[in-house]
């Protein structure tokens, strides 16, 4: 089992109806298993976050569902930009 730290951003937060949690995920701790988890726990709101947003991982902007997770993995909706 992998315990990770969830923080959400923006909307992600909002879905989420929290800034962070706690999570424990079974092995392979990757971020699909992640992303599944995460929207079973906060449905379609999480879902359509994560269809067009992306992980930061390490401090590195993930999309791949076979990386692995880290202890922290921040849930971030996609930005706006001009």
């Amino acid at each position: 089992m992998t315990i990770v730290t969830v923080r959400y951003f923006a909307a992600a937060a909002e879905a989420a109806g929290r800034d962070e949690e706690r999570l424990e995920l079974s092995a392979p701790a990757t971020l699909g298993s992640l992303g599944a988890l995460l929207v079973e726990r906060h449905g379609q709101a999480m879902a359509k976050v994560l269809a067009s947003g992306s992980f930061l991982v390490d401090g590195t902007v993930r999309r791949d569902a076979d990386h692995p997770v880290a202890a922290q993995v921040d849930i971030l909706p996609p930005f706006a930009g001009g």
